[in-house]
């Protein structure tokens, strides 16, 4: 069986690796734990959920397609038990709802849009959505472009032939389906109504036996006055009457019974058409071998040594859905298209003492992969690199050459799919290359930038909160809270100090900047007295040896002595054009007075005696641009797969603990 052509995520699950690294003594305790109120009714041999029949340790096949009407997302699973496979199916699907049974397998809806087909050896697990694809004159573009991301398979051609074949005489049934959609979109708004007719209907009943509104109780007056004149907290209005024979002495108000024979209609229709989906493929697989033809553009970047494989094509799940319903004279579509036109890979790895993440990403056209590359290609800045130090909570480095980022931009814009514009769109980007110095604009900011998050500090601040007397008179008080406000330094590289230190002499002698812009030796201050009850309120600005500094202290612009950690930080961050570092476990101390409850107190004591620290690296590789990302564990499980499990499951305690008992 072939992967559809229209697929847009596929996903490969190794089984032989990863079930080794699951540990079902713990994994199986806490299913039943979140589960139990879902599944009462269950039998008893389904409470170990590491024996459904299902083959863990072998491969899982994942993939999902889209188009402006079907979205699906299919499951491939190996069984190495199909009865107990079966009786599992048995206890979860629908009360009473029977197995359909054809020649070489059976499947069953275990929800409305969720079926389960099964044979002796694979079963595969489909959710299928299907909304009718609107027809209308400001489509008429998209369903001309897009006709060939119309079909799913056979079944979708069947279904949607209307949407992509010439136009067609009058057709007296498809006007009486138009006019019975319109029926339906009036009928929607009894619902709304329901509520107030059943209020007046009870005022009605109210009225025919008392002969008036109900009474309004005069409370005695006051011995102050009332400050507020708009406000009159002296009148306190009855409540109607509850007895059932005010009310309830006749029927009340029905729901339109044809506004909900047509609902019914209309979702049965619906799970007709997914479940035809459903079916057809169900039996172009198991009439197959029961392997999965995948095209080689989905696997270029496969490692076969991870525990997780995963394919990305955002160029269709933005231009075919996100932006797919849109009409076709928004120009900026081939922007958009050919930006996000690209192959995404992922491999992940749950090592023993971290997790590893891969991201493969290349542009489909050649040429605009070679731009992007080019731009991960600049030159490496020490002064910046000296900035980092292992006290800081994290950083972020970028070595990238600037200069090529108009060479990227120029290929993205040229060859949109525009072919009106086209000519116009090229004599555009001669005009942008005349006009643009690139080469000077390149010096004022060559590529090379850094920032680091020193750490978080505390800082009082004054707030206005608002109290209120007996008679809803507003007050004003003046109350302090301390808040955590970063301490950061953000520093770049500069061919072209001058023209810096003249934007910044600009900024101290305008009349309008002036007043919160001030020069202070070699450092330059922003300061905001209005919000110096804010995050940050100074700033300070200076230009020093090829590099321009933004920053929260003035100390931060100095060089500290590095440990041998922070040095090796240092000599890696100059290898790669990107890079970075975060440690989650200092931020969490820094942000430690944003918790405030008891749970959530809890909660961020146990995250920071567990949280690890995440470091990743990007460069141009073998034709792609690869990033590695690596989270390194700091607790006993047994692998960081169980250690991501650990955390949720006593997170998830936490939150039961707190929660009131019940008491009969």
């Amino acid at each position: 069986m072939k992967i559809p052509q229209n697929v847009v995520f596929y996903m490969e699950v190794n089984g032989k690796q990863l079930n080794k690294k699951v540990n079902w003594e713990k994994f199986n305790p806490f299913l039943q734990e979140i589960t139990k109120d879902k599944d009462k009714n269950k039998k008893a041999s389904w409470n170990d959920y590491s024996k459904t029949g299902v083959k863990y340790d072998a491969t899982q096949y994942h993939y999902a397609t889209m188009n402006d009407s079907v979205k699906s997302y299919n499951t491939h699973f190996t069984l190495e038990n199909p009865e107990k496979f079966q009786e599992f199916i048995n206890s979860i699907k629908k009360k009473g709802q029977e197995v359909t049974k054809k020649n070489n397998y059976s499947y069953v809806d275990i929800d409305d849009n969720i079926f389960v087909g099964w044979n002796g050896k694979r079963a595969v697990l489909s959710l299928i959505s299907y909304e009718k694809p609107y027809k209308g004159s400001w489509m008429d573009d998209i369903a001309a472009a897009d006709s060939a991301a119309m079909v799913v398979d056979s079944a979708a051609v069947a279904i949607d032939s209307a949407y992509v074949e010439e136009e067609k005489p009058f057709d007296y049934k498809e006007e009486i389906q138009y006019l019975k959609d319109d029926i339906k979109y009036l009928k929607e708004s009894i619902k709304d109504n329901n509520a107030e007719i059943s209020k007046l209907q009870k005022d009605i009943k109210y009225l025919e036996k008392h002969h008036k509104y109900p009474e309004e109780k005069k409370v005695p007056e006051s011995d102050e006055a009332v400050k507020d004149s708009v406000y009159t907290p002296n009148v306190e209005i009855l409540p109607p009457s509850v007895s059932q024979d005010d009310y309830y002495s006749e029927d009340p108000y029905e729901v339109d019974s044809a506004y909900q024979k047509e609902m019914d209609s209309l979702n049965i229709e619906k799970f007709k058409i997914v479940k035809k989906f459903a079916e057809n493929s169900f039996n172009e697989y198991f009439n197959s071998n029961g392997e999965l033809s995948v095209t080689k553009d989905l696997l270029s970047f496969r490692d076969p040594n991870s525990d997780v494989f995963i394919y990305a094509d955002y160029g269709k799940i933005v231009n075919e859905g996100i932006y797919g319903k849109m009409p076709a004279n928004f120009n900026f579509m081939g922007v958009l298209g050919k930006m996000y036109n690209s192959n995404t890979s992922y491999n992940l790895y749950f090592d023993k003492d971290k997790v590893r993440l891969v991201n493969n990403y290349q542009h489909k056209d050649p040429e605009t992969q070679k731009n992007i590359s080019e731009v991960y290609k600049g030159k490496k800045n020490k002064k910046l690199t000296a900035l980092i130090n292992d006290k800081s909570v994290g950083y972020y480095v970028m070595n990238v050459n600037g200069f090529k980022y108009f060479d990227m931009m120029y290929g993205l814009l040229k060859n949109t799919g525009e072919t009106e514009y086209q000519k116009e769109m090229e004599l555009m980007m001669e005009t942008m290359k005349i006009v643009l110095d690139e080469e000077a604009i390149a010096k004022i900011a060559p590529g090379n930038g850094i920032f680091v998050l020193n750490e978080l500090k505390s800082k009082n601040v004054e707030y206005t909160d608002y109290d209120y007397d007996d008679d809803y008179n507003e007050k004003e008080v003046k109350k302090t809270k301390d808040v955590m406000v970063p301490d950061f330094t953000f520093a770049f590289a500069t061919e072209n100090e001058n023209y810096w230190k003249r934007v910044f002499n600009v900024l101290t002698s305008n009349k309008v900047f002036a007043k919160n812009f001030s020069k202070n030796g070699e450092f330059y201050v922003f300061k905001d007295e209005k919000n110096k009850n804010g995050y940050v309120d100074q700033l300070f600005f200076t230009v020093k040896e090829g590099i321009v500094y933004v920053t929260t202290s003035k100390d931060n612009v100095n060089a500290n002595n590095q440990s041998e950690v922070s040095k090796q930080w240092m000599k890696d961050s100059s290898k790669y054009p990107l890079s970075g570092r975060l440690n989650i476990q200092k931020l969490l101390i820094g942000l430690d007075k944003e918790f405030k409850s008891k749970s959530e107190r809890k909660t961020l004591d146990f995250l920071r005696k567990n949280v690890g620290e995440v470091y990743f690296k990007t460069e141009a590789k073998g034709g792609s641009i690869q990033t590695e990302m690596n989270y390194n564990i700091k607790n006993s499980s047994e692998n960081s797969l169980m250690y991501f499990f650990d955390l949720f499951d006593e997170i998830y305690k936490i939150s039961e603990s707190e929660k009131p008992s019940k008491t009969f």
